[in-house]
């Protein structure tokens, strides 16, 4: 396989919220400089691609904006820069000495090396699996994979759904199913509350769907697909405590949180963290988005799992930040404002859990 040597200033590994405004702000702040972005998958975008419910916050967070439309604008301004050059399906493969990191483009059919100044890793995160009998059947996905069957590829995953899994991922992707035609029996959340926005679980009961708190499911059956979903209420110790309920379906969707992509950052040999409330192991990383190798950054899901409101901003500080280092600019102003404005968002109810990961890891030693 052919190797093509592909020299940059600020090298953005993901096309998501956090890499798009990441290369948006730094060559915004920093003209001339050459930003690459390499993406696995054909589209820009990340999880924005799919979204079709409109966003919170105000207008600098593209309030009223529904997620896939913000994906188009910040593709947009992003195509618009001619210091931005964009690699799509293209997968990094591991960072090396001297800040080399090799790519394989399954678009050229070629390795790709190249050799930043400053590397950005906005890798974002995988969905978890939830360990019970029957869990490969087919019919069993995560939330976001049918999100991204029904949203991006207009393929129905199921007609009748199990949602296990009550946080805004599993309360947003329910309405969507059943707005693409799909019924949902149930959702199943093992906390006793629901973890998500009200405003969307209001949604769902609206619709007539019971979402069953305290419960958890037992198993998955089927004989070559999924046929049923056995659910049963547990106690506070995650124990079964009452009779089973069987549901007749064809799809059950796992939205139980999501793991930090930190494989390239754990191999670069940057100091990593287990923060529970980031999602896991994450790299330890300062306000400006920089990790214990200071030419390598972070920003959204890798650095913690948050809102993609928080993925931006992330990106933003961190654009900044490597377009500072690069060019000697003196870009402290804006990125200060970048970080009160995220200290803001992370203000509310549903920020407090983000808001003691990031302090956690602050109070670590670098080293």
């Amino acid at each position: 396989m052919a190797l093509k040597i592909n020299k940059c200033d600020i090298l953005i590994i993901g096309g998501g919220p956090a890499g798009l405004e990441a290369a948006y702000h730094a060559a915004k702040a920093a003209p001339g400089l050459k930003i690459s972005i390499v993406e696995e998958n054909f589209l820009l975008g990340g999880q924005l691609i799919k979204q079709t419910h409109s966003f919170f916050g105000s207008k600098n967070q593209f309030a009223g904006k529904r997620g896939f439309e913000i994906a188009e604008l910040l593709m947009d301004r992003v195509r618009k820069n001619p210091d931005i050059d964009i690699h799509l399906q293209t997968s990094a493969l591991g960072c090396y000495e001297g800040g080399i990191v090799a790519c394989e483009s399954m678009a050229e059919g070629c390795l790709k090396e190249f050799q930043p100044g400053r590397t950005i890793v906005a890798a974002g995160a995988r969905e978890n699996m939830a360990p019970f009998p029957g869990n490969d059947l087919p019919g069993v996905f995560g939330a976001g994979a049918a999100q991204t069957l029904m949203n991006v590829y207009g393929v129905l995953p199921g007609r009748k759904v199990v949602m296990l899994g009550a946080g805004n991922i599993g309360l947003i992707v329910s309405y969507q199913l059943m707005q693409a035609g799909a019924e949902v029996l149930a959702i199943i959340e093992g906390l006793p509350m629901i973890g998500g926005y009200h405003v969307h679980a209001a949604k769902i009961r609206r619709m007539g769907v019971p979402i069953l708190a305290s419960h958890t499911v037992v198993r998955a059956t089927g004989k070559s697909t999924l046929e049923e979903v056995e659910v049963a209420p547990i106690d506070k110790n995650w124990k079964i405590a009452g009779e089973s309920t069987v549901f007749q379906a064809d799809t059950l969707c796992l939205a139980v949180g999501l793991t930090p992509g930190t494989e390239l950052l754990e191999q670069s040999g940057c100091r990593m963290a287990f923060v529970k409330e980031l999602g896991g192991h994450v790299a330890w990383h300062n306000d400006r988005m920089e990790t214990s190798r200071p030419e390598i950054l972070v920003a959204g899901d890798v650095s913690g799992i948050e809102e993609a409101s928080t993925a931006m901003l992330e990106g933003k500080i961190a654009g900044l930040a490597a377009a500072e280092g690069l060019s000697g600019l003196d870009l402290s102003d804006e990125i200060s404002r970048a970080q009160q404005e995220l200290a803001g968002i992370r203000k509310g109810p549903y920020g407090e859990k983000a808001c003691l990961g990031k302090d956690k890891l602050c109070k670590l030693s670098v080293r």
